[in-house]
């Protein structure tokens, strides 16, 4: 079973305008809702792909009910802590016809010990197989360092640990060996020293990444497609399909679904990053989160390098 853990989810709330004018009446023209959080965005878009997952997390509040609603409905099984205080976080998203976005994230409600005990609970069940994906921000009521915590209590239990973070939480959990690693290209460039702008030095960074402890390594790319050095001892290398991107927010969670869901159904790496690769381009170019028959349509257009 794959496991997505999102810390901190949120309801992403999408509004577009003509113009956004600081200190008035601002009217939208356009709204939309959507669960958010770089671990749902990976169990939606493996349940797009017919793989199931289950969610953990933390919910609270009208806005917790509201999120976990709306997963059900999609289908995609949860098994979150629900918080007494606080309410999960609204983050809105306002997009002028200029091009300009705007951003505001609130923070999300705090975490007492208790909670984070339960959760801890839930993931000492995990058995030797299972996958957990830990991605996205961490709330500032915990530690920075929770990613590596969970990791190492999880170090003997044979959980294969994906990791999509970047910076220190990335570099401080190699030493326990995850199972899997998706920075992207700039992201691995800062840990790496370098500026990645080939597959060459991609991979080049990758096997660096691999060396420093991680079992398997994804760099993404975007148009230029990604690369993956695997614990088989080979490097692998893909080419994105042409085309136009709409937007590539959540491009890259939808990427690391596609490799999970591919891996579940094969054991293969390259046929796995290849699904991957179409699965990350489906959400670039249509500026939602990827779907089965833009995947499909995709699929056959991602080469191998």
């Amino acid at each position: 079973m794959i496991y997505t853990l999102t810390l901190n989810p949120a309801i992403d709330y999408n509004m577009r305008l003509a113009e956004l004018v600081p200190g008035s009446m601002n009217r939208t023209g356009d709204e939309h809702i959507r669960c958010g959080g770089k671990g749902i965005n990976v169990s939606a878009v493996l349940g797009n792909l017919g793989t199931q997952s289950t969610a953990l997390g933390f919910i609270a509040g009208f806005t917790g009910d509201e999120l976990e609603r709306r997963l059900k409905a999609q289908g995609i099984r949860t098994d979150f802590i629900r918080l007494e205080k606080g309410m999960t976080r609204i983050c809105v998203k306002l997009g002028e016809k200029n091009g300009r976005e705007t951003e505001i994230n609130a923070s999300g409600p705090d975490i007492s010990e208790e909670a984070m005990s339960a959760l801890k609970e839930k993931l000492l069940a995990l058995k030797g197989g299972d996958t957990l994906l830990l991605a996205g921000s961490v709330p500032r009521s915990l530690s920075k360092d929770i990613y590596e915590e969970i990791c190492s209590m999880l170090f003997n239990n044979k959980v294969r640990i994906v990791a999509d973070a970047a910076g220190a939480p990335l570099t401080n959990i190699l030493h326990y060996h995850p199972w899997l690693i998706k920075p992207n290209h700039t992201e691995a460039g800062e840990i790496c020293g370098t500026v990645i702008d080939s597959h060459k030095t991609a991979e080049e960074c990758a096997t660096k990444l691999r060396a420093m402890g991680a079992m398997n390594v994804i760099i993404s790319m975007g148009d230029k497609g990604s690369v993956l050095a695997a614990d088989n001892g080979r490097v692998y290398r893909i080419t994105a399909p042409v085309g136009k991107a709409v937007n590539t927010v959540g491009s890259g969670d939808s990427l690391l679904a596609g490799f999970l869901a591919g891996y579940e159904e094969t054991g293969d790496f390259r046929e796995s990053l290849r699904r991957g690769t179409a699965a990350g381009s489906a959400t670039a170019f249509t500026g939602k989160l990827c779907e089965k028959a833009d995947y499909d349509r995709l699929l056959s257009e991602v080469q191998y390098g």
